[in-house]
């Protein structure tokens, strides 16, 4: 059978064509004028296709053409078997791939032969299946999957990850020689690995026999008077306080040469980070004269080859800095840093915490009494390693150092920080609401 599209016309042989009239073997005007041509929407693919009755009349048999059916079988039968005297066999032959149910459907009795039915295609299209519609392109696909996305559980759905790049803190000093902004990144991972090595056991205490940890907090308190008054740098305080923790945890220190361990500690300190150093008699005049020049000396002989000459560790102080940076930080901002951390100073129960993580929970807590929430940003959280629940413990116990830094008797950190030069830090009110753990 010669096939034909839908837009383009074709000639097709009279034998191939089911239900239309022929009057002496040619189509009529009107029948081929309004023929339409049929879509196969794949109903019995398989079935064999009935063959053209002329009025009434069964078309010749023939036999050598074999029909294969790829046209549907319709409602209203347009031609079909007429001659009954066909035999069995070649009935089964033409209707083989029909079930019996099918086959009495389709076979008209013998009166209904006697008229000619055109097929109505427009009935026929209306009660058929209508076919499934496409999609000229992906767009009504693809709002069909948004849609059902959204009935999804989001954690089962997986998303690119949108986090915001962290911005560059170095740009600004690129042009800075001594910012080393080529080799910071690196500078700090090693401080990072180093800074066990300069921390103390937290409990270290424990083996000294005559001085115990409210002593030490005396004398720390003492140093940072000192310090203010000789008006040093700030670095040389923390290493002051590293260097009196690391000696009393590897030597037994009588108490009348505990202030002698200080203004030693102090004063190698001075010699590390300072450009002016104090003289021995300064510090021995600043200590009311109870220790000699040589017993200076002697302690210091002894305090360095104790700690065998390693003066170069990371304190909470190089940390301070550069978390400060990350943190986009104020001249406020920075004195009120420093005033939470010079409290941590003082206290031996802060010896647990590592440098670094004094130093982050510093800066959060100063943003935190500044601005009356809990403040962490990413950029902090990238460059301190450490997320806001892991400041917290920290975070707390400098609020309430905060709280009492005024009272008791230990209050040199709370005077210095009450002065103009360091912004009256000590005066602002604590954070007493990340002391709430419900929060």
């Amino acid at each position: 059978m010669e096939r034909y599209g839908e837009n383009k016309s074709a000639a097709i042989k009279p034998s191939s064509i089911q239900g239309f009239a022929m009057e002496g073997g040619k189509f009529t005007s009107e029948i081929r004028n309004n023929r339409r041509p049929l879509r196969d929407i794949k109903n019995f693919v398989n079935a064999p296709l009935p063959r053209a009755v002329i009025k009434g009349k069964p078309a010749a048999e023939d036999k050598s053409r074999n029909f294969e059916g790829h046209r549907p079988m319709t409602r209203k039968l347009a031609a079909s078997l007429a001659n009954k005297k066909l035999s069995h066999q070649d009935s089964n032959q033409r209707n083989g791939l029909l079930d019996n149910e099918n086959c009495k459907k389709a076979i008209p009795n013998s009166n209904d032969l006697e008229s000619i039915t055109v097929i109505d295609v427009d009935e026929y299209m209306e009660a058929s299946e209508p076919p499934l519609p496409v999609l000229e392109n992906q767009t009504e696909a693809i709002l069909e999957e948004m849609e059902s996305m959204q009935d999804c559980n989001p954690e089962e759905v997986e998303m690119e990850d949108l986090e915001e790049p962290v911005p560059d803190i170095d740009s600004c000093d690129r042009n800075n020689q001594l910012a080393v902004v080529d080799y910071v990144e690196d500078i700090y991972a090693f401080y990072r690995q180093a800074e066990n090595s300069s921390c103390v056991c937290p409990n270290y205490m424990s083996q000294q026999s005559d001085i115990n940890e409210k002593m030490r907090a005396i004398l720390i308190d003492w140093l940072i008077e000192v310090h203010y008054k000789f008006e040093l740098m700030a670095e040389t305080l923390f290493l002051t306080v590293n260097l009196i923790d690391r000696f009393l945890e590897h030597q037994t220190v009588v108490r009348k040469k505990l202030q002698l361990v200080g203004v030693t500690a102090m004063l190698l300190a001075c010699k590390y980070e300072e450009v002016s150093i104090p003289v021995v008699e300064d510090l021995i005049t600043i200590s009311d004269r109870a220790y000699t020049r040589d017993e200076v000396l002697a302690m210091e002989k002894l305090m360095i080859n104790t700690l065998q000459f390693n003066m170069s560790v990371p304190t909470p102080y190089v940390f301070m800095r550069r978390f400060l940076k990350a943190a986009q930080s104020d001249k406020t901002l920075e004195l009120l840093s420093f005033f939470m951390i010079e409290l941590c100073l003082v206290e031996y129960e802060m010896l647990k915490f590592r440098p670094s993580l004094l130093a982050a929970a510093a800066i959060y807590t100063a943003q935190c009494t500044l601005k009356g929430f809990k403040h962490w940003s990413t950029t902090s959280e990238w460059h301190t390693r450490y997320t806001e629940d892991q400041l917290q413990e920290c975070s707390r116990s400098m609020v309430d150092f905060h709280q009492n830094a005024a009272a008791g008797r230990l209050t040199g950190v709370h005077r210095k920080y009450s002065t103009s030069k360091f912004g009256f830090a000590a005066k602002s009110e604590p954070a007493c609401f990340l002391l709430d753990t419900r929060l």
